[in-house]
């Protein structure tokens, strides 16, 4: 069974920081990439950050300098440490991770940044 499991989300003032985490299991195949994606009420669900098996890492435009994504490829973990946090940043954000023929999603974890 496979699954997708995050933590670290919470509430925070702007300009602090959070640090996400991903733990997956039951995943058999190669993964390809492993990422961050969000949804604000309203919007649409945006890619974050995202890491491949060789180490290429790619960030959205509003992220950029201000979070890190890291990845354990023996442990199948993904992390996404948040610096700076806006509140713009306030979203349910998700784990994502892909192999060459399924893309699996984890239950989302809350980010609020308010004062």
């Amino acid at each position: 069974q496979v699954q997708l499991v995050e933590s670290g989300g919470g509430l925070v003032q702007p300009g602090g920081s959070l640090r996400l985490s991903c733990d997956a299991s039951g995943i058999s195949l190669r993964i390809n990439t492993m990422g961050w994606y969000r949804q604000a009420p309203g919007q649409q669900r945006e890619l974050v950050a995202g890491s491949s098996t060789g180490g290429s890492t790619n960030y959205a435009d509003s992220v950029k300098g201000r979070f890190t994504i890291s990845r354990d490829n023996a442990k199948n973990t993904v992390s996404l440490q948040m610096n700076s946090l806006k509140p713009e940043d306030t979203a349910v954000y998700y784990c994502n991770v892909r192999t060459l023929t399924r893309t699996y999603w984890g239950q989302g974890t809350q980010v609020t940044v308010s004062s």
